[in-house]
């Protein structure tokens, strides 16, 4: 029989996947006359808008609590093993391999993740959503505190690390065209690893990081960067999701309903509990609790729900232009890839309500729950002279949630207005004559 032939692009790519280390198949018995049934679970514990389906419920071990009431029934014992990377990457090399079952990652590598499963011969499906933010707020591009750049359109002849095939560099790509200039001619876009393009940015070797969840929050909160692009002025939806095998999907129908059970269970903890639930990560992932809060909170960029919404998976039908244009991937069947039949069969439980309006959030020290407010200016009384541990804020123009020293802040008036990023305070201030910007000990004494 002949040996299929392997494309050279995608050799190249696949060869360029992050290699990981995995023992044996997956979802398969252990040798022990079937009585004993391994399940890998891929995830991200720093991408904290995927923690529903990695590192807040393996905390919480609920998909295990699942698989054991299901072996009590079977006669079967079933142990998870959890395998945890900094991208998607690898995930979906593993999975390729047949050696994950279950992965979570980002809307683009979700998209890579279905082409190399269809050529690779290991299909896979996108069953579930964690975190999404409709507008694109969960990616953002930051500078250094002290650059003299004020928009996307100062990049012009300057260095941006991004992680090429990730939803951070679709943000970034996107942008500069917004912007006017051309993200292959007029940047020096470099290809890192999250962690690498922070290094990068402290040490000055790049002028900018485009990066997603929780990068340049963390950046921000520790004084290492400032934002310059608020990811949500595209308005257009980004997401985690849920990746299965096909394989594991239809051989372990039991154990993938299982999964999407625990993966509700976990969703409604985080939103019943969100002060605890970032602490809970905090502790597992070593990132502080106000940066998994800013994104996972009551009122955070990231909302929580599994559902596979109409408009995140049109949003994965217009990021595949993108990934081919890079050739990182050809055609992709996304009607095809996603399989809503699995969470209606585990988790037909009502739908959660819409998201409200994002409200300022204060948060204090020695507290185990916030206190939201109706405006900015009674979120800043209420700051003066409080023992803050976090203080959040909407932007005025995004609703993307920032931390309030952190903002850019704009008097207008009696009224005060904050933003993320100084474009977005400059594009208000235009619009409104008498506007100001102001520093954020100002905006305190303004609202006092």
């Amino acid at each position: 029989m002949p040996r299929k032939r392997i494309p050279l692009p995608l050799l190249l790519a696949t060869a360029l996947l992050p290699l990981a280390t995995a023992c044996g198949s997956t979802a398969a018995a252990d040798g022990d006359g079937g009585k004993t049934v391994t399940v890998t679970v891929g995830y991200q514990s720093k991408t904290i808008n995927t923690v529903t389906a990695g590192t807040l419920l393996r905390s919480l071990g609920y998909f295990e609590e699942e698989l054991e009431a299901r072996g009590k029934k079977d006669g079967v014992s079933y142990k998870v093993v959890w395998q945890d990377y900094a991208t998607g990457a690898p995930i979906t090399a593993q999975m390729t391999a047949g050696k994950i079952d279950i992965g979570s990652m980002g809307d683009f590598p979700l998209l890579i993740n279905a082409a190399r499963g269809k050529q690779l011969g290991q299909p896979t499906r996108l069953v579930a959503v964690t975190g999404y933010n409709l507008r694109g707020g969960l990616n953002t591009v930051v500078t250094a505190p002290g650059s003299s750049l004020k928009s996307l359109a100062d990049l012009r002849g300057r260095k941006v690390s991004t992680s090429v095939g990730s939803a951070a560099d679709g943000t970034l790509v996107r942008a500069l065209e917004q912007a006017g200039l051309d993200p292959r001619q007029d940047v020096q876009k470099l290809n890192q690893q999250p962690s690498v393009g922070a290094s990068a940015l402290t040490a000055g070797s790049v002028d900018a990081l485009s990066q997603f969840v929780a990068w340049p929050g963390l950046l921000a909160f520790e004084g290492r960067a400032r934002a310059l692009y608020d990811g949500a002025v595209l308005d257009l939806p980004t997401f985690h999701g849920v990746t299965v095998r096909q394989k594991f999907a239809e051989q372990r129908p039991g154990i993938l309903d299982d999964f999407l059970k625990a993966q509700r269970r976990a969703t409604d903890q985080l939103r019943a509990e969100p002060v605890a639930a970032a602490e809970s990560v905090a502790k597992a992932t070593g990132l502080p609790a106000e940066v998994v809060y800013l994104y996972n909170g009551a009122n955070g960029i990231a909302t929580f729900d599994p559902q596979l919404r109409p408009e995140l998976v049109a949003a994965l039908k217009a990021d595949l232009p993108l990934l081919q244009a890079a050739k990182l991937v050809g055609d992709v069947d996304v009607d095809a890839f996603v399989d809503p039949a699995p969470l209606r069969r585990a988790a037909s439980t009502p739908a959660y309500p819409k998201v409200t309006t994002v409200k300022p959030e204060l948060w204090l020290r020695g507290q185990t729950t916030t206190r939201s407010f109706d405006s900015p200016e009674e979120l800043l009384k209420a700051v003066k002279g409080a023992d803050v541990r976090a203080a959040y804020v909407p932007d005025a123009l995004t609703g993307t949630l920032w931390f309030a020293d952190k903002a850019v802040w704009v008097a207008d008036g009696a009224r005060l207005r904050a933003f993320v990023t100084p474009a977005n305070a400059q594009t208000y201030v235009s619009g409104h004559p008498g506007a100001r910007v102001v520093g954020y000990t100002d905006a305190v004494r303004l609202a006092s």
